[in-house]
């Protein structure tokens, strides 16, 4: 009996001692799984958004790395590459069998003929990628027959590093220059210039807007995510496009580096290679009468060629590293598979249909014309008078003048007056006083916003009928304080001219959804407009009467045609006078859309349809919270609609024009 009160006695003193053991537990799990007593959340919250901003600026600052150093190096390779084409004793040494004229004038076709369709195939390849249904339906997400195939695709980045590759590999391609090399990485490099241009002004754009949310997460939250004022990111596209162009107008300088430090040392001085030149700029047409055929001293060694390939080979491998690590993704996930999902039909047709908005169609002009200045700049007035064109000679022969820099075609000024050896240095002083001088578009923080624009077309107005008056001497080096002034005054608006457009369009067109179309669209416009000088060589720098040339005998090389004589007529448009009359043109279609957007004229603009996707998966949310804008983020069908942007009724889907009707 005693044993069993004894018991009774310890089962009660091990109920107490249990209870104990259980509190001490939870207790340290609450310490362990707690709240810390030092953590704050909103200094973490203000580390996190801070870590974030830094993410975005690392992300426009690699992206601007990424286009200077790849056009530093397609620029340069090219420029070096067609004047050792141009020397007669090079191609006769090196190339004599294979050709070298025909497979260079196939090269400038596929560069310049192909990015006239690119307005096609730009808003697909940056949207979707080699998706394979067979890889979606693996990982669960093709369970409904009349979804599209979310899978994989491009994307902003993704086209980025797939047109610096192309480039990348248009620089490996003249390690053994052969018709098979250099003829299809032309053609891809021609593919890929406006999807390349169009996915970096998105990029640029994303980034900005994304820098907005991060710095006013706090105001986001109070407000619930209320929509933000229409004009609540500008200051921040106007600081990240200044960046990008103030890095990208140093690829002109970057380019030089191989005349610089390599080709100079082979060039002969002006007195031999101008010897028999008579007249410069205005005073000259065609071909430059006099330019001798031969403008290397001595020939580079192979392996000093294969040496600076290299070092250009390792500049382009470097561009898709910083594009593959450094820069992230512009959009969320689910952000880019809404953009998609609205099916591969509506992406194709919807940069047409956004030509109907007449702020597009009243800035097509000024699209056009900063393809021509900046082509201008680096051959009509440094090198060439005709860049990415053919010259047809007095002995009928077909002569290739390309991107960047080719003596085939010297309707010039700045190399006509002080040699090629000095080319480099005029197109260096352009490169700094544009990057130099894009900063000048921050002015736009304080000031309207057209009064960069019109500052850039007003400079270039005075420039050209400077031109239009004057024309060097040629062998005549006491110009050349004058030349470099003129180089450094285009180079400002130029700077002004580009970085104010990539603005203006962001200003105007905040919508991620239409930012990949507005971007192609204003690319494929300035493709339009390399295509229109890559013909136009044939015509002189001013209009003269006593100078009428055959002009069709450019065109009838342009397909292939022998060329035959046919009646001479006066010509009435030439080149300065073409660049003035777009320039003029340009600047009051501007002034009147930017009149017409403040009388709050009615925009139309297509309707982007909605993603309407059935499928469920592991990435995807449960209703409808996948849906573009679901997340906050201020980006919804009318967010940053303007007052006098909404869609007419007769675009709005039949569900919403019941609710209205």
């Amino acid at each position: 009996m005693e044993k069993d009160i004894d018991g009774c006695q310890d089962g009660a003193k091990t109920v107490p001692s249990t209870r104990l053991g259980t509190e001490g537990t939870e207790a340290q799990l609450d310490d362990f799984v707690g709240a810390h007593p030092d953590y704050n959340e909103e200094e973490e919250e203000q580390k996190y958004f801070r870590r974030k901003r830094l993410g975005v600026i690392k992300n426009v600052v690699a992206a601007s790395l990424a286009g200077t150093l790849t056009y530093s190096v397609y620029l340069g390779l090219l420029q070096m590459q067609l004047i050792l084409h141009y020397d007669e004793t090079y191609r006769e040494v090196k190339y004599s069998n294979i050709q070298l004229e025909d497979i260079d004038r196939k090269v400038l076709m596929g560069i310049n003929v192909t990015p006239v369709a690119a307005l096609l195939y730009t808003p697909i390849l940056i949207r979707y990628g080699p998706a394979t249904l067979q890889l979606a339906w693996l990982t669960g997400m093709a369970t409904h027959t009349s979804a599209p195939c979310p899978g994989r695709f491009f994307g902003t980045k993704w086209a980025m590093f797939l047109a610096v590759g192309i480039y990348a590999l248009f620089v490996s391609s003249n390690y053994w220059e052969r018709y098979y090399t250099l003829v299809p990485s032309a053609v891809a490099i021609g593919m890929v210039i406006v999807p390349l241009w169009a996915s970096m002004g998105t990029y640029i754009m994303r980034m900005a807007q994304k820098y907005y949310e991060y710095v006013n997460y706090k105001e986001e939250q109070e407000k619930e995510r209320q929509r933000a004022p229409r004009d609540a990111c500008n200051a921040y596209i106007i600081v990240f496009q200044t960046v990008f162009y103030s890095c990208f107008h140093l690829s002109f300088v970057c380019a030089q580096m191989p005349m610089v430090f390599f080709l100079n040392n082979y060039l002969y001085q002006l007195n031999h290679t101008l010897f028999a030149v008579k007249h410069c700029g205005t005073l000259s047409h065609g071909t430059l009468p006099g330019f001798n055929k031969t403008v290397l001293q001595s020939l580079p060694r192979s392996v000093n060629l294969i040496i600076v390939e290299s070092a250009l080979m390792a500049a382009a491998f470097l561009a898709m590293l910083v594009v593959l690590v450094l820069c992230g993704a512009a959009y969320r996930p689910m952000e880019e598979i809404d953009m998609r999902s609205i099916g591969w039909g509506n992406i194709f047709q919807l940069p047409f249909k956004h030509m109907r908005d007449y702020r597009l169609r009243h800035l097509f002009p000024l699209f056009i014309y900063s393809g021509f200045e900046v082509l201008f700049v680096c051959t009509g007035f440094s090198l060439v008078g005709s860049v990415m064109g053919w010259e047809v000679t007095k002995q009928g022969q077909v002569m290739l003048s390309q991107v960047m820099l080719s003596p085939y075609s010297l309707q010039n000024y700045g190399v006509c007056a002080l040699g090629l050896e000095r080319l480099a240095y005029l197109l260096m002083a352009y490169g700094f006083s544009a990057s130099v001088c894009s900063s000048l578009a921050l002015c736009m923080l304080r000031l309207r916003r057209h009064i960069p624009l019109l500052a850039g077309a007003l400079i270039h107005v005075v420039l050209l009928v400077t031109l239009f008056c004057w024309a060097p001497e040629p062998r005549y080096l006491a110009q050349a304080p004058l030349l470099y002034s003129i180089a450094a005054l285009w180079g400002t608006g130029s700077a002004l001219n580009k970085t104010g457009i990539s603005i203006l369009l962001g200003m105007l067109y905040k919508k991620k959804e239409r930012q990949d179309f507005i971007f192609t669209i204003y690319h494929w416009w300035q493709a339009l407009a390399i295509f229109t000088v890559y013909l136009w060589s044939g015509l002189p720098m001013k209009v003269s009467r006593r100078y009428a040339p055959g002009h069709s005998e450019t065109f009838q090389a342009f397909w292939g045609l022998t060329p035959t004589p046919i009646p001479k007529s006066r010509v009435l448009q030439a080149k300065l006078s073409i660049m003035l009359l777009t320039l003029v043109v340009a600047v009051g279609t501007y002034l009147w859309m930017e009149r017409k957007v403040a009388w709050n004229v009615e925009v139309r603009l297509p309707r982007i349809p909605r993603p309407r996707h059935k499928t469920r998966g592991y990435r995807y949310l449960e209703d409808n919270s996948d849906e573009t804008g679901s997340d906050g983020d201020g980006d919804k069908e009318n967010d940053d609609r303007h007052p006098t942007e909404g869609t007419r009724e007769d675009e709005l889907p039949k569900e919403d024009r019941d609710q209205l009707g």
